[in-house]
């Protein structure tokens, strides 16, 4: 069967529902998945253009996911309410509307009535309510599926970058990396490695906190205290995790090439690098959950927002990653 995958709309004030639609008018996809959009199609896509001569992309609006057709295009209904929307700018209503599509897909997801989950962008700042306090998707998946910890893993082509820290102060990162954190973020990163995506002996590096990584003690501690403790421990355990290396140097010479994947400490220090490589065709993908999700490498864009000039490549790519591990997973679940 077709997998199910369900795509959150993000903030309706960014590009979101533009590069989902962008998508989508490739119909060559239905062959790929079910797509499932949480939210009302007349709003998200109506004021698109339609090529010349071509039909416009249309959406079978259902009430609940029990009612998908698959193979074709669906749209779940997550709220009645009409509003305005200015692109560009993000109101009380883009930010709920975001919530609730969220929310809805995250719903139908944990239910089993979809395989995979892609979101579109949010504003982290727009999105917060009494009820919904996460500095991001991540944070609120990893709570919602009741995961004791889970990893940021940017994907792309030949690069592969996870963070051991997210969405936190960097005043606060050297506090946050302790060795019990390192080992569950390697735990995480090699097991999801060799489990979806086939690497049966990964090589993975880890870069360290302080410039040059430390110099040795001179510029920080952190590298000796905690870091190349928990490498030893896992090399004993008879996996291939090297480091730390410093980042500039890593990236600069090309190193990463010599590894199935890379752990960062910070936010910064593995996404910089990664964007600037991988832009266009990045996908952030959430290891260590029981749930698959995935999302373009790029935030809301406002900025371009109304313009039909935003590049909807990375939400593609996204696509195609969820329906990957969907067909992996399920390989894993046939071999036991």
């Amino acid at each position: 069967m077709l997998p199910r995958i369900g795509i959150s709309v993000g903030d309706l004030a960014g590009i979101g529902p533009e590069i989902i639609y962008k998508t989508f008018l490739d119909a060559r996809l239905l062959k790929f998945c079910t797509p499932v959009v949480y939210g009302t199609a007349t709003a998200l896509f109506d004021d698109f253009p339609v090529a010349q001569g071509a039909e416009p992309l249309t959406f079978r609006q259902v009430r609940a996911a029990q009612d998908i057709a698959l193979g074709k295009h669906n749209a779940v209904t997550c709220w009645e309410d009409d509003f305005a929307l200015t692109p560009g700018q993000p109101s009380e209503a883009s930010g709920r509307a975001a919530r609730q599509s969220l929310l809805a897909a995250a719903r139908d997801l944990k239910a089993g009535l979809l395989d995979a989950m892609v979101t579109a962008p949010i504003s982290k700042e727009n999105t917060q309510a009494d009820d919904f306090r996460y500095p991001g998707h991540t944070e609120f998946l990893t709570s919602f599926f009741e995961a004791r910890e889970s990893l940021m893993l940017l994907v792309s082509e030949d690069l592969r970058v996870a963070t051991a820290t997210g969405h936190i102060p960097l005043k606060d990162v050297s506090a946050r990396v302790t060795p019990a954190l390192l080992t569950t973020k390697l735990r995480i990163l090699l097991h999801s490695l060799q489990h979806d995506f086939g690497i049966l002996k990964p090589r993975v590096a880890v870069l360290g906190l302080n410039p040059h990584a430390g110099e040795n003690g001179l510029l920080g501690t952190e590298e000796a205290d905690t870091v190349t403790p928990v490498l030893r421990q896992l090399q004993d355990e008879g996996h291939l995790v090297y480091g730390p290396y410093p980042a500039d140097g890593y990236f600069g010479t090309g190193q990463f090439r010599q590894f199935d994947a890379t752990l960062s400490l910070y936010h910064d220090q593995g996404l910089i690098p990664f964007k600037t490589l991988a832009f266009e065709r990045g996908v952030n993908f959430t290891a260590g959950l029981s749930a698959i999700r995935t999302s373009p490498d790029h935030g809301t864009a406002y900025g371009l927002a109304g313009q039909y000039k935003a590049d909807e490549t990375s939400f593609r790519e996204a696509l195609y990653l969820a329906c990957d591990l969907v067909r992996r997973r399920k390989e894993q679940l046939q071999t036991k």
